[in-house]
């Protein structure tokens, strides 16, 4: 197990409309179910989104858009999300800001409440989805990722395909959402 899994790290408890209403820790959060604020960041490369075949205690082995994470307590004040999204692409892709064409953009947030059938935790989050475009194709952290793949939309978004029964919960919300 990754030790970064282990670290103990304070993230913001939220109610349904996003207001802070408090802080937990991490693990607490998701294995008690407790609405909290998060992250994901979907890279872009050429028109393609890159999936990330999560390797993580909660929701192991599905496809990430492409990478999801939380805003994190530090130095007593909760990280802004783009500021938490650089840290995330940083520690799981080696990516910095010089590597992407624009700037990061949030395209809004999504609600959303899942349990993992194969683990002691429930995802229940806030969740700002993040789009990124890159410059250069660039491969995953393997601490963080079994791998990833290139995927034209048309294929992502097919409710029929193999990669849709394959994808994170909070991930078929975002395609609900049209966040892509």
């Amino acid at each position: 197990m990754n030790n970064y899994y282990k670290q103990q790290q304070i993230i913001a408890k939220v109610n349904r409309k996003g207001k802070i209403i408090g802080r937990v820790e991490k693990w607490e959060a998701h294995r008690k179910g407790i609405l909290h604020k998060a992250l994901t960041v979907t890279l872009i490369y050429n028109g393609q989104y890159i999936l990330q075949h999560r390797k993580h205690p909660a929701f192991d082995g599905l496809y990430d858009l492409t990478s999801s994470s939380h805003q994190l307590f530090v130095n007593d004040k909760l990280q802004p999300t783009i500021e938490a999204t650089l840290s995330c692409l940083k520690r799981e892709w080696n990516l910095t800001p010089k590597d992407f064409l624009g700037k990061p953009k949030i395209l809004g947030t999504i609600y959303y409440k899942a349990k993992d059938k194969k683990s002691i935790y429930t995802e229940h989050e806030m969740n700002d989805v993040v789009v990124i475009k890159l410059k250069k194709l660039t491969m995953p952290n393997l601490d963080f990722a079994y791998g990833f793949s290139l995927v034209k939309k048309e294929d992502l978004i097919n409710k029929k395909g193999i990669i849709y029964e394959n994808l994170a919960p909070w991930v078929k919300v975002a395609i609900k959402k049209k966040y892509l």
